[in-house]
């Protein structure tokens, strides 16, 4: 787990880029890799690469990055993990490769050598790459499927940029400033800046599941190698039975906690009150791990009440023999440490609070990895949204499919009940985005419907970031192909969308902010490959309780009949941002977020 970046004149009459600026932008990424740093710069200077290293697979100098092939006509920076890199080391040594580390980065190397792009294909992890084929004099660059691994590049026509973090690209100082309406328009309305935009014109995110090549003539466009609802289609059209579930749950989710276990350093994990994290745990412990360090955070305010993680977590810790940590977090040093949390905050968001804190630990215990419950709701259905959006299609969709319905319900409860029109904007919006699945999602998880951002920006900017943003045709994106079930629907539409621009971000820069590397066994597309056949006949609470199965001995009962809370920190009462709670028959993901926090985060986050 690392900081990469780079930087490639392919314009004949572009400038040769300036080593300044390729180092600024590698130090902004300090935080990433304190273990180590690198530099390259090809012959012609026309192409530079730089890296900061979290050294975890091969802690020697000789898995330096960037890592330059035996014949030197490849050169790689490398973010991420690779799972199954022993086995495609075993097929390469068997194919005549020759080895001089024990690291995943070399594996790549090789593989990219004998498969080129097609490499892609063969690989299981979370990653981002950038390879520099001097023999072609070309930039091969590659994304993990699910996008847990970010990349930023910028184009400016003449030259092409690339780095882990947005801030980075900025602190270089060779990428445009001029601010994105689109991306600033997304975050009003999720709650985070949904991909493929940024807070700015010129910097884009590489899509998840894509791989892109730069050569003289420039950036190629993105090709796609995986694809979330294609995988969910195949399932679909091959479904399991439905008393196979628990099978399939424990044989796959089994599979993917051990192969992320690899690793030269310890491994810690994130245990709250959950299921997704309490079944993590007892099956780090079934799959050999002896020791086990797990941290739960606390809040005084949150004693004698559900949202209290500290006393179950205890109780499954105990079940699987961890050594539990519970780490308190007050309002003193929330206050202390916001500053530097808008800093590390790389793209603005809502979320990301806890994690900072429970890797804040996780370093402080000495620890650089951890595994992370994340993915589990998403891979099966335990949010509401998997309930709520097909039942909303059936009762409203019909009505919402009535031209100007919506519409014109909404203008007229406004002016004849403006009291209601505050309360219950959602509810509002149900004949007016209720025709189809991208509406429905956006009245699920939008912090703000598009007709309430005139409160807080300015219409003609809204105009502009709405026509750039399209956003009920960019969450649509995420149902193409068909994936063909409604839970198969809802889980493209989560782990797409809420997940991929706001869970996973928040993870990567709130972990790497403290050098931890946070991985997530149920974001793993070997496994959404495993378990897709199962998704069709799925029923309300069955995923969830074939995922408690798993361990041995499976999860007690307090967990698996707890109610459903998240991970979630007071900051409503620490910084009185929060709005009084009001009905509303589509609440929010996180509750009320005030208007107030939302710009707070924007502006701290727009450098």
């Amino acid at each position: 787990m690392c900081g990469l970046n780079g930087i490639f004149a392919f314009h004949s009459a572009a400038n040769a880029p300036k080593r300044h600026e390729l180092i600024a932008t590698r130090e902004h990424m300090a935080a990433r890799g304190p273990d180590g740093i690198g530099e390259w710069w090809s012959d012609d200077r026309r192409c530079g690469l730089g890296f900061r290293r979290l050294a975890i697979q091969d802690l020697s100098e000789r898995a330096a990055q960037p890592m330059i092939s035996d014949d030197g006509s490849l050169v790689i920076v490398f973010n991420g993990e690779i799972y199954n890199a022993p086995e495609l080391r075993s097929a390469l040594i068997q194919a005549g490769c020759r080895f001089r580390t024990t690291s995943d980065t070399e594996v790549l190397l090789h593989l990219y050598a004998t498969e080129g792009a097609g490499l892609v294909e063969q690989l299981r992890g979370m990653y981002a790459f950038a390879i520099w084929n001097s023999e072609r004099h070309e930039l091969f660059l590659a994304r993990d499927p699910y996008g847990i691994k970010p990349l930023y590049t910028a184009n400016d026509g003449w030259t092409f940029r690339f780095a882990s973090q947005v801030k980075a690209l900025l602190a270089g100082g060779g990428v445009s400033r001029d601010p994105e309406p689109g991306g600033v328009v997304g975050f009003h309305l999720f709650g985070s800046v949904p991909e493929p935009f940024t807070l700015y014109r010129e910097i884009r995110a590489l899509p998840a599941g894509h791989t892109q090549l730069i050569d003289a003539g420039g950036p190629r466009e993105p090709r796609r190698f995986a694809s979330l609802p294609a995988t969910l289609a195949d399932g679909a059209r091959h479904p399991s039975k439905a008393d196979e579930l628990p099978a399939r749950v424990r044989t796959s989710v089994g599979d993917s906690v051990r192969a992320h276990l690899i690793s030269d350093v310890e491994v810690g994990h994130f245990l709250s009150a959950g299921v997704d994290s309490g079944a993590l745990l007892g099956l780090m412990r079934n799959a050999g791990q002896d020791k086990i360090r797990a941290i739960t955070l606390g809040f005084d305010e949150f004693r004698n009440t559900p949202d209290d993680e500290v006393p179950l977590a205890r109780q499954v810790a105990e079940r699987y023999g961890a050594g539990h940590i519970v780490r308190r977090v007050n309002r003193r040093e929330f206050d202390d440490d916001l500053p530097a949390i808008f800093e590390a905050m790389d793209q603005p968001s809502i979320d990301g609070i806890n994690t900072w804190f429970v890797a804040k630990a996780a370093r402080e215990a000495g620890l650089k990895v951890a595994l992370s419950g994340l993915g589990g709701d998403e891979l099966f259905a335990g949010y509401p949204s998997f309930i709520d959006l097909p039942r909303w299609r059936r009762r409203f969709g019909p009505l919402a499919a009535i031209p100007g319905m919506g519409t014109l319900s909404r203008l007229a409860i406004g002016t004849l009940a403006p009291g209601i029109a505050r309360r219950q904007p959602k509810a509002l919006g149900l004949l007016e985005f209720a025709n189809n699945w991208s509406g429905l999602y956006l009245l699920r998880r939008g912090l703000f419907l598009p007709h309430e951002l005139r409160r807080f920006l300015e219409p003609d900017f809204i105009s502009e970031g709405m026509r750039r943003l399209k956003p009920l045709h960019l969450v649509g994106q995420a149902l193409t192909p068909e994936p063909g079930s409604d839970v198969g629907r809802v889980c493209a539409l989560e782990s797409a969308n809420y997940m991929r621009n706001q869970l996973l971000r928040d993870a990567d820069w709130a972990g790497m902010a403290h050098g931890v590397e946070i991985r997530v066994p149920l974001v793993d597309y070997t496994l959404l490959r495993e378990v897709a056949p199962a998704l069709p006949t799925l029923t309300p609470g069955a995923g969830k309780a074939a995922l408690a199965l798993t361990p041995t001995p499976p999860l007690p009962d307090e967990i698996t009949s707890r109610a459903k809370t998240g991970f979630g920190t007071p900051i409503g009462v620490w910084r009185q941002f929060a709005v009084a709670k009001t009905p509303d028959p589509v609440p929010s993901p996180k509750g009320i977020v005030s208007r107030k926090w939302s710009q707070t985060v924007l502006d701290a986050c727009a450098v």
